[in-house]
């Protein structure tokens, strides 16, 4: 410090604040993409209670599990569904199309479940 009451900056002190000021920016990008990452929702495909795959919404994709049945599980336009079954019934067939997180598709009889994880959707606006 002066005698005249104002402040004086030293070398070192300009040095300090610009790395202050690029910590606080690097961890605010980490923040804000990990946040990004996180609405990102993915069908994570078990079958036998194992994990078979995980197809990512945002990506057309196709999987066909085989078992006691046959079960195909296609991706497109950002929502799942088992496609062809020739399972008795075909009840997972007919739960068609599911893109919200939390939602899961169920083939019983070839013990394959598709769970939807990552950040939920909106479900209503109040206001």
């Amino acid at each position: 410090m002066t005698g005249g009451g104002g402040l004086s900056f030293r070398r070192g002190d300009l040095a300090a604040i610009v790395a202050v000021l690029l910590c606080a920016l690097a961890l605010g990008l980490a923040l804000w993409a990990r946040a990004a990452g996180s609405d990102r929702v993915v069908a994570r495909v078990y079958q036998e209670g194992k994990l078979v795959g995980e197809l990512p919404l945002d990506r057309e994709a196709s999987l066909t599990l085989t078992g006691a049945y046959t079960n195909t599980i296609t991706v497109r336009d950002g929502r799942v569904a088992v496609t062809y079954a020739d399972c008795p019934g075909t009840d997972c067939v007919h739960s068609g199309w599911v893109s919200a997180a939390g939602r899961a598709v169920v083939c019983l009889p070839n013990r394959v479940e598709i769970r939807l994880t990552g950040a939920p959707g909106v479900d209503a606006v109040v206001g």
